[in-house]
């Protein structure tokens, strides 16, 4: 990864689809977000926002590791990880990070710590960046 290859914004863009349904826009891809039927207005259409968080985690902390091993030169016979987040109250507690990775083993602990330094999402989740929420009325008076 280059300095090119970074910009310092990323945006994303969510349009509600009724009951609890949303369309995530994404650069050129378009992800379909909802609850499932259990929850009022839920049409199990797609992951619950929950789970695209996870997801967000663990699919950045695979491309760290991969990214972080090809710095290192090393080879790898695959790598899988697995995200869990424990529900309190309408936040997680916990989340716990499984990564299963086709490495030696003497090089393990070096690979997860440098993946770890250069995963966006687990280092933003670690900064307790703050969230500044704006909005406006798309309604006449």
């Amino acid at each position: 990864m280059t300095a090119d290859d970074v910009t310092n914004e990323r945006s994303v863009s969510g349009v509600w689809r009724g009951g609890m349904a949303c369309d995530v826009t994404a650069g050129e891809f378009t992800v379909r977000v909802d609850e499932p039927e259990s929850v009022p207005g839920g049409s199990n259409t797609g992951p619950q926002p929950t789970e695209v968080f996870l997801a967000s985690i663990a699919s950045c902390f695979t491309l760290a590791l991969a990214y972080s091993a090809g710095k290192r030169s090393l080879e790898l016979d695959g790598i899988e990880v697995g995200v869990t987040g424990v529900y309190d109250g309408p936040s997680f507690s916990a989340i716990r990070i499984a990564a299963s990775i086709g490495c030696d083993i003497d090089e393990l602990d070096r690979l997860v710590t440098a993946a770890k330094r250069v995963c966006y999402v687990t280092n933003t989740i670690r900064g307790g960046v703050p969230i500044e929420i704006a909005a406006t009325s798309t309604r006449r008076s």
